[in-house]
């Protein structure tokens, strides 16, 4: 009995085809190199050992950092649009700085809770919480400014104000009187100003311009609070 023929054509009786038949008559020239070593090249070492600081001393590392915190203080002493403070922002400034302000403001008296001065929690509690409600301010309003960036800059502007409150304790020195509290006015009131426009330079881009006066406001509302407790100190 003659069997049927199997139709070449015919889909269902095909003999499937291995998933790699075709890879045997692949022949390989002598030429291509089939061989190599992986490895990261000299000059991308050299970066990388440059860039990395765990080899570095701890001498070093002090110095370069203390090196940026005094280039960002030069920024803010002569405030100007700059990406510096944003790029490469840090809070051991603003941390030195709220210290600074701080114990500066404390009272010389034993029993200081009782003199209506502020304290060093209070005056820490007050910069940090308002900076961090500034931010989050700036936050709502749609800027494209990080968190830590702007506190950043908020702590880095309280430079001019701190230095106020330097000269008023050497003028609190001499004999108080009408002359003594004009030179202390003017003196914060100069210092107030520097800190809103150095703030405001390196914030104000990072703002829909529709809504700065509404990111400005608080940042004003928080140097003036410093500066009203820098002014009414007396030792």
């Amino acid at each position: 009995m003659a069997e049927a023929a199997e139709s070449p054509g015919d889909p269902g009786t095909a003999t499937p085809r291995p998933l790699f038949a075709g890879l045997s008559d692949i022949s390989i020239s002598q030429d291509i190199p089939v061989e190599g070593e992986i490895t990261i090249p000299m000059r991308s070492r050299i970066r990388e050992f440059d860039s990395s600081t765990l080899n570095e001393s701890v001498q070093n590392t002090i110095m370069r950092d203390l090196k940026a915190v005094g280039k960002k203080f030069m920024h803010v002493l002569y405030p100007r649009k700059s990406n510096t403070l944003l790029r490469d922002w840090d809070l051991w400034g603003p941390l030195i700085l709220c210290v600074t302000l701080a114990l500066m403001l404390q009272r010389g008296s034993v029993d200081s809770e009782k003199d209506g001065g502020p304290q060093f929690a209070e005056v820490f509690v007050i910069v940090w919480f308002g900076a961090v409600t500034i931010t989050l301010n700036s936050k709502l309003l749609g800027g494209n400014i990080s968190f830590f960036q702007s506190l950043c800059v908020l702590g880095y502007c309280i430079l001019p104000l701190t230095v106020a409150m330097l000269v008023c304790r050497l003028v609190l020195l001499a004999e108080q009187g009408p002359i003594n509290f004009m030179v202390r006015l003017f003196v914060v009131i100069l210092m107030f100003a520097w800190s809103i426009v150095a703030s405001t330079a390196f914030l104000a881009d990072s703002q829909p311009p529709n809504r700065k006066a509404l990111a400005v406001y608080p940042v004003f509302l928080f140097y003036f609070v410093i500066s009203w407790m820098i002014l009414t100190f007396t030792p």
